[in-house]
């Protein structure tokens, strides 16, 4: 199948539990109802989130020649992503995460990266980069071989044919992280860090001031996700402060990784920044009905009547 979003970057197996009251003492055994093995990773979390929303989607990922790696491929293909640019390493694990939930606490994981740092712009399969309208980097700074100027330049040749560029961090690997993504940051059109990634990589405290440095730096269009404080959007003569739609809190895993496939859904729908917004915030509220990263997602009709029945408080400022 031809597609409209190519999700490039980290691909991860999630050991997750349902909320716990407290982080277990030395030795202790803590019961709980569920613990889940699900698809994790930012690339195969939106990609996923994409196809219920009913976007044609292709990932394109390293994985290990073990279960988990078994695990991540076939939760793609059976949730409909085209899985043809996923590599298998022999010789290499697939990377997996432990999240723990504690009640009324962010989430805390414990994670290898595995076969994610050898993925490349060679992985890609090149008919993608020809039919993909928005091109997705989910897990950047764990994605070593793709701090390079091919990368830069695969970007620069997408946007000169109209396609937009979307980039998603992770904190990982050595700290020097402004200087890893500055080269790329003139040919994204759409960056996503949530606050917390934005002061470290700044070293600004003010979502704000965090935003008008990536854009100083050549981001046309920075969004600044901050968890139940909302969200942040900053573009070309345009600010916008969004809240949150109201909804039961399980678990945060995938809220961000759903709060980017909404946006992306919301710029090939041609909606505006504050659609796009909408969008986002709608399927990040979605996500975080569940403890998974993405069982609970809105599919299309959902989002659709979500977002229609619920106003999102927003202000221009």
């Amino acid at each position: 199948m031809e597609i409209d979003c190519l999700c490039m970057g980290i691909l991860f197996a999630d050991v997750t539990c349902a909320p716990i009251p407290r982080v277990p003492n030395e030795g202790e055994l803590i019961v709980v109802d569920q613990i889940q093995l699900a698809l994790g990773g930012c690339a195969s979390n939106t990609a996923l989130d994409l196809v219920k929303v009913g976007v044609r989607v292709g990932v394109s990922g390293c994985v290990g020649d073990d279960p988990f790696g078994r695990v991540i491929v076939e939760a793609l293909q059976k949730g409909g992503v085209d899985t043809r640019g996923v590599h298998t390493i022999p010789g290499q694990p697939s990377a997996c995460t432990m999240i723990i939930n504690v009640q009324g606490q962010d989430r805390r994981f414990i994670s290898t990266p595995g076969a994610n740092t050898l993925f490349g712009v060679e992985h890609v399969p090149s008919e993608w980069l020809q039919q993909a309208k928005v091109i997705y980097v989910g897990g950047f700074f764990m994605l070593p071989k793709l701090e390079t100027q091919e990368t830069v330049e695969l970007f620069r040749r997408a946007r000169a044919t109209g396609v937009k560029t979307v980039v998603d961090v992770v904190l990982f690997g050595p700290e020097n992280y402004w200087d890893r993504l500055a080269p790329l940051l003139p040919e994204i059109d759409v960056f996503v860090p949530n606050d917390h990634e934005g002061a470290v990589i700044t070293g600004l405290k003010d979502p704000l001031d965090q935003a008008n440095r990536f854009r100083d730096a050549g981001a046309k269009t920075v969004v600044i996700t901050m968890g139940s404080k909302g969200s942040l959007l900053v573009t070309d003569g345009l600010r916008f402060r969004a809240g949150v739609y109201p909804v039961e809190f399980v678990g945060g895993a995938g809220s961000g990784d759903a709060f980017d496939a909404g946006f992306i859904a919301g710029l090939l729908a041609g909606e505006d920044p504050a659609g796009c917004l909408r969008w986002g915030s709608a399927l990040g509220a979605s996500c975080v009905r569940s403890i998974t990263t993405t069982d609970s997602v809105f599919t299309r009709p959902e989002a659709e009547k979500f977002i229609r029945e619920h106003p999102l408080p927003l202000e221009v400022f």
